[in-house]
């Protein structure tokens, strides 16, 4: 057992947060750690911590155990550089160096054949090999370019980057220090959608025991063992991932209810009978009226009636026209700044009635490309009768200074303030919460203001910038509700998979030489995605361009030629750099073939070290190398 929480008390004021609370955590468990915004997730992160104190109960683990914690913000401004901060974690292992440094001077000084030195070097270099000391460089440098940063962006001073990026850092941090017990707050925040497989397939291959916190359905899908929910002021913990975690709440919850109905039923017959007894107000009559009214007493006494989230919710999107057919015709669109290209070329057609998403690595431009279309710049058209409705992510359109009811009331005049008190209900927004102000809100309240003044636009196309971003599992759940009985047309920014997959029929993946369409859900595009890593990459496979009857259409060869380009470069740079890995493995060889460091075991362990880096670089290089000489081939043939 890894860490034991024992019936856990939770209070703030009068509020209570969860009670008698209970979770094993074994190791090797990855536990999904869920609950709407305010259940106390995180608070359950500092009790474990220590961070808090719990108001009744006890969380249990070993001194011997190394805890990790990400919270949501952790990486403060620094002048040092992304890689630099990121090394500090190895900090230990600076010290080794220098230490190993000093007893190497001494040993070739006139401490020469010291034996108390030379045991006390082979002490530290063993620690420092068992560390990760000979490779602790490269691993953090994999560990950075797997969570998204480039080599430029490694080299960029801490304080230059973004809210995201220095998440991020603080991410890769605790993955390197290996902890035995990690607690993960929400770590596929700014993670683009390759950064968030990278880390799904760290945590597993880590065996890390980990408890996250997380709205990423498909995350917790993927990776978790357990989920763990708070709800209701309790927490429930099943076996399984979420969808199975889901559906046995269903299960539980029908139970419970089908047993309240049941019982409460009997107990109105038996109150009949009591009512009756009493009104012939006999002595046996009384005695049996007595004798019921404990029968009732026993049914109720354990009786749990049955409690719902009061935070789900439930709407609807209608159109009140139908567009024509052709909805949005984009082609060739370009963006490009000083010194860099976002994206070139890119076309789509979206079709009434198609629910396309819109897909891409962070920073290349989606919401950019979103804005040309929303500006009907040249190349872009909208069809006949189609009426736009959009959702900013940032939720720069809501005026900060007005309350929610002013916010929705000022857009729809001509609504009585009742009904713009009934829609914003629907919402949560009651009583005097309607009387808040925008910049009071969380962005999970923004975020269903917008949606709210959304709906009751009514539009036939709605184009929305990651609308899941800040809504938790239960919001995100009737957003997808809501958009599946959607009978318009939708283009969809957005990197959550479990979304996509629930409603997309169209993918578009947007790279900087343009935009390719994927007929299906996520999963479809990321089959055919990993079948052309298997073949010759070049298939269109799903991709909705198709060869016409007189053959390749003009766009699709010239596809094809920047295809073969981009082959034929790669090919090159992977010559140059395998001329000059042999280069270094010779440089190397010749070093470690040299009498005179032949007797300085630190210096022959560094060199044994670089020259397995490189010779398992050069295998790797040249593997890519016959790979891209056959893709280059069959494009000749």
């Amino acid at each position: 057992m890894i860490i034991n929480v024992s019936n856990l008390t939770k209070s703030f004021g009068d509020r209570l947060l969860f009670e008698k609370a209970n979770l094993s955590v074994e190791k090797g468990d990855i536990i999904g750690l869920i609950g709407a915004n305010g259940t106390g997730k995180t608070t359950l992160f500092h009790l474990i911590t220590g961070a808090e104190e719990p108001d009744d109960g006890a969380v249990i683990r070993s001194p011997f155990t190394s805890l990790g914690y990400l919270e949501q913000h952790v990486c403060a401004d620094s002048d040092r550089t992304t890689y630099e901060e990121t090394l500090l974690v190895f900090s230990h292992l600076f010290e080794m160096e220098a230490e190993l440094e000093q007893l190497r001077e001494a040993l070739s000084g006139e401490h020469a054949g010291d034996a108390a030195l030379i045991a006390r070097q082979e002490e530290v270099l063993a620690a420092y090999e068992a560390g990760d000391g000979l490779t602790y460089r490269n691993l953090t440098r994999a560990v950075l370019t797997g969570l998204g940063f480039t080599d430029e962006e490694q080299s960029l001073p801490v304080r230059s980057l973004s809210g995201g990026q220095k998440s991020k850092i603080g991410l890769a941090k605790l993955l390197l220090q290996k902890p035995d017990l990690m607690l993960l707050d929400e770590p596929t925040n700014h993670l683009d959608i390759a950064s968030v497989d990278w880390l799904e397939n760290f945590i597993q291959s880590s065996s890390i025991t980990t408890i996250v916190i997380s709205h990423d359905r498909y995350f917790l899908n993927k990776v978790c063992n357990r989920i763990a929910e708070i709800s209701l002021r309790k927490l429930y913990v099943t076996d399984g991932n979420y969808d199975r975690h889901m559906a046995l709440k269903a299960e539980r919850d029908l139970s419970l209810q089908r047993n309240y109905d049941n019982t409460m039923a009997e107990v109105h017959r038996i109150e009949g009978i009591i009512e009756q007894q009493k009104r012939w107000n006999r002595e046996r009559n009384i005695r049996t009226a007595e004798s019921k009214q404990k029968q009732i007493d026993r049914l109720t006494k354990d009786l749990e009636k049955p409690e719902y989230e009061r935070y789900d919710f439930s709407f609807f999107f209608d159109p009140d026209s139908v567009s024509g057919e052709e909805v949005l015709d984009v082609d060739d669109l370009s963006m490009e700044f000083p010194g860099k290209v976002l994206y070139k070329d890119v076309s789509l057609n979206i079709r009434r009635g198609e629910r396309v998403f819109l897909i891409g690595e962070n920073g290349i431009g989606k919401t950019t490309l979103v804005k040309q279309i929303l500006k009907r710049v040249r190349g872009v058209r909208f069809g006949v009768g189609v009426t736009v409705g959009y959702f900013d992510q940032h939720q720069m359109n809501l005026s900060m200074t007005k309350t929610v009811l002013d916010e929705v009331h000022d857009m729809y005049p001509r609504m009585t303030e009742t009904e713009v008190r009934s829609a914003l209900a629907i919402f949560g927004f009651r009583g005097d919460k309607v009387f808040e102000t925008i910049e009071t809100l969380s962005g999970g309240e923004r975020a269903k203001v917008a949606l709210c003044r959304l709906m009751l636009r009514h539009c036939n196309f709605l184009i929305l910038d990651e609308p899941t971003n800040h809504l938790d599992l239960y919001s995100m759940a009737a957003l997808e509700d809501a958009l599946s009985g959607y009978e318009g047309t939708l283009l969809i920014i957005s990197h959550d998979r479990y979304f996509i997959n629930a409603l997309a029929d169209k993918v578009v993946e947007l790279r900087p030489d343009g935009a390719e369409t994927f007929v299906g859900n996520f999963d479809d595009y990321r089959t055919e995605k990993e079948r052309r890593g298997t073949t010759d990459g070049t298939s269109p496979g799903k991709a909705e361009k198709q060869m016409g009857a007189g053959g390749l259409s003009y766009r699709e060869q010239k596809r094809l030629r920047s295809e073969r380009t981009k082959k034929k470069t790669a090919l090159r740079k992977a010559e140059s750099r395998i001329a000059e890995l042999e280069e270094q493995i010779d440089a190397v060889s010749g070093q470690l073939n040299d009498e005179s460091i032949a007797s300085d075991f630190e210096k022959m362990t560094e060199l044994t070290g670089q020259m397995a880096v490189l010779n398992t670089e050069l295998e790797a290089t040249m593997a890519e190398w016959e790979s891209l000489a056959e893709e280059v081939a069959n494009f000749e043939d």
